[in-house]
């Protein structure tokens, strides 16, 4: 009897070992799943611009054919439709100089002061701008750690370094025949692809990449407000297929990049999500794309230096590209 009650105690005792066990077993796997660290490492702030070198930016360089600069920003002010709530203004004064007053006996100044946000017109996504629905950014930074009102402390604008790359622009407005595509339409993988054949640009490692869909030259200055409504865009796969190549930015002539209305509809702007907060690729908004798909320059040398305003979000940006 004694035999057997032992053997039934040391068959409960093995029963909760196995149970506690699997609870801690499933908790370590939880814990995996919820978060990778980056391919870069742990401590990882700048994502696949990790892959500029010397010799990348030699072979960028060897592109410049005629000289012919680009720029790929627009200009913007206080009636620049953007993303809700944002907005912008600009204030010029002149100090020391009101009631005629002049501070210096040689010469007068203008001053400015600017009232807004950064996020508006023509703009680098940093990676510290989207998180997924638990507040987790790119390489495991959590929004409670490193969000502050007075700036992000990791993956701020200011840990971008000059981007110098190829740079291709693909032509969807003309590979779907029109001047412009229609908000709420997107394009497939298969689109990309056809597109990089028929130009002969294949998307390279290191690249950044641009989609010309012809929405800011059709309806900016002409529909503004339906311009910021919505948008054509990149599918969720496209985004996917980005991370395949290897790229370190993607863009687009459109204020979000991704299509809206979304492609899923509990899925917004899904794209950001994969290519910021999963993978550490930057994306490019409102790029001024037109004249380069109009001269037929469908490769280019790209470079961007933004404004290094520390703990910020995204950033205006005024990139250029040379032919």
């Amino acid at each position: 009897m004694l035999i057997e009650r032992h053997n039934s105690m040391s068959h409960q005792m093995l029963k909760s070992v196995i149970v506690v066990c699997t609870l801690i077993c499933a908790t370590f796997t939880f814990a995996e799943e919820e978060c990778v660290p980056s391919k870069w490492g742990a401590d990882d702030q700048i994502g696949n611009l990790n892959l500029m070198s010397a010799d990348s930016v030699l072979a960028a360089a060897s592109l410049i054919k005629e000289g012919k600069v680009y720029s790929l920003g627009i200009a913007i002010d206080s009636t620049t439709p953007a993303f809700p709530p944002r907005g912008m203004n600009v204030y010029v004064v002149q100090p020391g100089q009101q009631h005629e007053g002049q501070p210096y006996p040689n010469m007068t100044y203008n001053d400015d002061i600017i009232s807004g946000w950064f996020g508006i017109g023509s703009q680098i996504d940093g990676l510290g701008h989207i998180g997924d629905a638990d507040g987790v950014y790119y390489n495991c930074n959590k929004s409670t750690d490193i969000a502050t009102m007075t700036g992000l402390t990791r993956l701020g604008i200011e840990t971008i370094p000059p981007i110098v790359a190829r740079g291709i622009v693909l032509d969807m407005a003309g590979h779907f025949g029109v001047e412009s595509m229609d908000a709420g339409q997107y394009f497939t993988v298969e689109d990309v692809q056809a597109v990089e054949e028929k130009q002969g640009t294949p998307i390279q490692e290191g690249d950044v990449v641009l989609f010309h869909t012809g929405w800011t030259d059709a309806k900016l200055e002409s529909e503004p407000d339906v311009w910021v409504a919505a948008e054509p865009g990149q599918s969720e796969e496209v985004a996917s297929y980005l991370v395949s190549k290897n790229v370190v930015a993607a863009g687009a002539d459109t204020w979000g990049l991704d299509v809206v209305p979304p492609q899923h509809e509990n899925r917004p702007f899904q794209g950001h999500v994969i290519l910021l907060q999963e993978n550490g690729i930057f994306i490019l908004e409102t790029m001024n794309t037109g004249p380069l798909v109009r001269d037929g320059v469908h490769e280019f040398l790209f470079i961007l230096g933004q404004a290094k305003v520390r703990g910020a979000v995204q950033m205006y940006i005024n990139p250029v590209a040379i032919h």
